[in-house]
């Protein structure tokens, strides 16, 4: 048993780190009209490359984060993931002083898994490092500092990268003379030299810290082994219906969550707002977001139970989707960034609700689960291709967005039952309120 103390400390190192994923997350809203800007990219659709290679990493790089979390444990993946991100954050400069979108891509691929290692270790750590009971409040602490970190790190990134931003794109597209232009696009893209080269030291002195720190490190292979009888019995992962359903529940949640977070502010441009205005957006949203995880530490349990906050959350975020799509003008933009209060509480009720009864099939699940976050990679891109060809920003981003939240309010009525037996009947949720 840990002492009070050893808890504290324990609570307060995942924090940070939850806090460093959430930074690093949403520095996607930022870089994609600066690296439009910067690297030259001709289409707006390209320019949500961003977000698939930051994103397809955790499709790809989940279940291996399981396999080398068996063999370094919880503590140490969690450095090594930091480290690997450190390594994904330096190549942005080179990546800068080179202008080359493909290296920026490849960088944020590397920033994804090392992201996919260390939040497939905190995930399952902070439901464990405590008593289960407790659970819900930890897991919602570790949801504030996350969207906390969400709201600033647009900030603070636009202030140093996008500064007089809509004075610089004036500047580049009225440039007749090539060698003007380029020098132009050079000294935008140098910005992220200082911020990047900083971002990097702390990354790893944070990872070093964690490796030598007082963290214990959690066993639980024989948590597995009893659980097995709560696995009814069934040979493989795959023979959980709801868990099938509820990784396609991930898939579509976080690609509505990016749409809404990282594609708000070029979809405010679009509709004619300046990129000195649209730099900001990103933080509206998650702002939106901080408000619904309150609210669920408000509510959750003693008010609602978690699969009607996921079904509130759902029809919230039709509701908002489609008034987004009605009304003309500024109104819609902020429509999407209350989509933020919609899509607050839906991670921490979607991955229980599909876990719940896995048995020993738990930790594959989970991995299953983080390869859903994939849906941030492949939604955006959709929305892309129906922007450029065919439809207005308004009309693309309901057709994207809409079926996410239909599919979701499906999983919350009927979909986390789906072939489920009495031995695999839902149990009280760890995660009522808050989370990744």
């Amino acid at each position: 048993m840990q002492s009070k103390r050893e808890y504290v400390v324990s609570i307060g190192i995942i924090g940070v780190l939850f806090f460093i994923f959430g930074f690093f997350t949403w520095l996607n809203g930022t870089l994609i009209p600066f690296l439009k800007l910067a690297c030259d990219l001709q289409s707006r659709a390209q320019s949500y490359l961003v977000t698939f290679a930051f994103y397809i990493s955790y499709f790809i790089f989940a279940l291996p984060s399981s396999w080398v979390l068996q063999r370094t444990g919880f503590k140490k993946g969690m450095a090594i993931g930091l480290l690997l991100m450190a390594v994904g954050v330096a190549l942005f400069i080179p990546a800068a002083v080179a202008r080359s979108f493909a290296f920026c891509l490849f960088d944020l691929f590397v920033v994804g898994m090392g992201l996919a290692l260390a939040q497939t270790a905190c995930n399952p750590y902070i439901s464990l490092v405590g008593p289960l009971e407790s659970a819900a409040r930890r897991i919602s602490i570790m949801g504030i500092c996350n969207k906390g970190a969400g709201v600033l790190s647009p900030l603070v990134l636009s202030a140093i990268l996008l500064a007089g931003a809509s004075e610089v794109e004036q500047q580049i597209k009225a440039a007749t003379d090539p060698a003007v232009r380029q020098r132009l696009m050079q000294e935008l893209s140098h910005r992220v030299i200082a911020p990047y080269a900083v971002m990097a030291v702390a990354l790893a002195v944070v990872a070093l810290i964690i490796w030598r720190s007082p963290l214990p490190e959690l066993h639980t292979d024989g948590d597995d082994r009893r659980d097995d009888v709560r696995s009814d019995g069934r040979t493989s992962v795959f023979q959980f219906p709801h868990l099938l359903l509820g990784v396609l529940c991930i898939f579509v949640y976080v690609g509505a969550e990016v749409m809404a977070g990282d594609i708000i502010g070029p979809y405010g441009q679009d509709l004619g707002l300046s990129l000195d205005v649209t730099k900001y957006l990103t933080a509206a949203t998650l702002s939106s977001m901080l408000v619904g995880y309150v609210l669920g530490i408000l509510t959750i349990p003693r008010l609602i139970k978690q699969e009607t906050a996921l079904k509130i959350s759902a029809l919230v975020g039709i509701a908002f989707t489609t008034l987004a799509f009605l009304v003309r003008g500024v109104p819609s933009i902020w429509f999407i960034a209350l989509l933020g209060l919609a899509n607050a509480l839906m991670w921490p009720a979607i991955f229980p609700m599909a876990i719940d009864g896995l048995g020993r099939f738990t930790k594959t699940g989970s991995a299953l689960l983080i390869m859903g976050i994939a849906g941030g990679a492949i939604v955006p891109q959709i929305y892309g291709r129906l922007l450029v060809p065919h439809l207005g920003a308004q009309t693309a981003f309901f057709w994207c967005t809409l079926p996410c939240y239909l599919y979701i309010l499906f999983f919350a009525a009927r979909g986390h039952r789906a072939g489920r037996t009495r031995a695999t009947a839902p149990v009280a949720m760890a995660a009522q309120a808050g989370g990744p």
